[in-house]
């Protein structure tokens, strides 16, 4: 008796190979592409810079100058100590009443200066004999002057001895140096450009024809020096 073994086909399970995952390909723009965009920034940036070297070059503002044109001495006289009292209850003091004309001038065509804050005084060895003096706002267009006379003064402003021996000294020979002293802020505009406020301080230092009991307007012995500080 013949047997039949089942075929092939119907005894084996075909077993399916498993498919091939489909790979997604990122596109990645060339290099080249990027290149010329880089280059443009870097030029841009570079024009960028040049421009406003250039804006800084033309408007760049010029510090105010400063100078005396005239003084005025209508006190002048100082206080030492009453041997009765001890220096802690009777200081040195001096009392003063000074007017000094004072000339400030801009000397850029293109950057006005508007003045805040400030002050002026006046010193003797670096000591201050005046309290400081606040003066109003100032506005001072291009290539222009402006002139101010402040008076200056106290009574009774307390000084150390070296100041009292000192000033009896110079006025005993008729000449004695002070310092005028101007602090304050300013601040540049420039056609479409305008620079933050900046801090301001001035000293003048000039010689004066002064002796004991001089009242009324003062030689000026040689040209005032004033240094701007911004």
């Amino acid at each position: 008796m013949a047997s039949h073994s089942p075929s092939h086909s119907s005894t084996m399970t075909e077993i399916s190979k498993p498919s091939k995952p489909h790979v997604l390909h990122r596109y990645t723009p060339s290099s080249t592409i990027f290149r010329p965009i880089c280059v443009t920034l870097a030029l841009l940036l570079l024009l960028f810079g040049l421009t406003s070297l250039i804006l800084y070059l033309v408007y760049r503002p010029s510090h105010p100058h400063f100078t005396i044109l005239g003084a005025a001495v209508y006190s002048l006289s100082t206080h030492p100590p009453n041997s009765t009292f001890t220096p802690s209850l009777q200081p040195n003091t001096i009392s003063t009443n000074l007017q000094f004309t004072i000339l400030s001038r801009n000397p850029s065509h293109r950057a006005t200066i508007s003045y805040d804050r400030l002050n002026v005084y006046v010193s003797y060895r670096n000591q201050p004999i005046t309290p400081p003096l606040p003066l109003q706002p100032m506005f001072q267009d291009t290539d222009s002057s402006v002139s101010f006379s402040p008076v200056l003064g106290a009574d009774n402003v307390p000084v150390s001895p070296e100041v009292i021996m000192g000033l009896a000294s110079d006025q005993e020979f008729g000449v004695v140096s002070l310092r005028v002293v101007l602090l304050g802020r300013i601040k540049y505009r420039t056609g479409p450009f305008r620079s933050g406020w900046t801090s301001l301080f001035v000293r003048c230092d000039i010689m004066l024809g002064i002796r004991k009991g001089t009242s009324g307007q003062v030689p000026m012995l040689g040209a005032p020096n004033c240094d701007v500080d911004v």
